[in-house]
């Protein structure tokens, strides 16, 4: 019998409430996490291009190979800033998820009844696209739509997560103007950035420097890759 009751009985809102507001904070701890980690890697990839350029003058044998290091760094610290600023915009977004989804449940308590927001419709859409929140944001749109709060999504109106990957080949220019920022006590003595590595010259090697170096370019990247996924 109580089954039965159950089937017919009206959701209680306060239990979708902290059901909703459950996973809306579990989202919000996971991109605090995932904004200290690429932080972290943004910091020590700074300190890999100061290391390499350190590297590059004190090395005159291996100047094109450090110069080059110095670049890919570069590149590897604008791909985490761009991951860094998609985080902290999911973030902002959530918050005015977390905020309507209040405000709809406050006015039901006073209008008996919940209006679907094309607001919430619409920031649920775009976090449900993240690698980060996929799982979770769908949970989230289902206690949503339970609730009233937005309508049924379905596949066709979730975006293609393909065009998330950042993966193109960042231009020179971009990466010149983050190594004019790191190395902007060089530039002022010197007036030049480590330039764009010329054809492969023979250069005595160092192994066990140019393993560091390429740990230390993996590390970056398996770091903003698993972020991604």
């Amino acid at each position: 019998m109580e089954t039965i009751r159950g089937l017919f009985a009206k959701p209680d809102p306060a239990a979708q409430m902290r059901k909703c507001n459950m996973l809306i904070r579990s989202n919000m701890r996971k991109l605090d996490r995932d904004i200290a980690q690429v932080k972290a890697v943004e910091t020590k990839t700074k300190n890999l291009i100061l290391a390499a350029d350190k590297r590059a003058a004190r090395d005159p044998s291996r100047r094109a190979q450090a110069q080059k290091e110095v670049r890919d760094f570069a590149r590897e610290l604008i791909r985490a800033r761009k991951t860094s600023a998609r985080l902290i915009t999911s973030k902002a977004q959530l918050s005015s998820v977390q905020m309507q989804v209040q405000e709809a449940f406050a006015m039901k308590k006073i209008e008996g009844s919940i209006r679907a927001s094309v607001g919430v419709m619409k920031d649920v859409n775009s976090l449900v696209r993240l690698p980060e929140l996929a799982g979770t944001m769908r949970e989230l749109s289902v206690e949503l739509t339970k609730a009233g709060i937005i309508e049924e999504m379905t596949e066709d109106m979730l975006p293609d997560t393909m065009g998330l990957e950042d993966e193109e080949e960042e231009a020179e220019g971009e990466v010149d103007k983050v190594l004019g920022e790191i190395l902007k006590d060089k530039m002022e003595r010197t007036g030049s950035l480590p330039s764009v590595p010329l054809p492969k010259q023979e250069v005595p090697a160092q192994v066990e420097e140019d393993e560091e170096s390429e740990d230390a370019m993996d590390e970056m990247r398996n770091r903003l890759q698993a972020l991604r996924s």
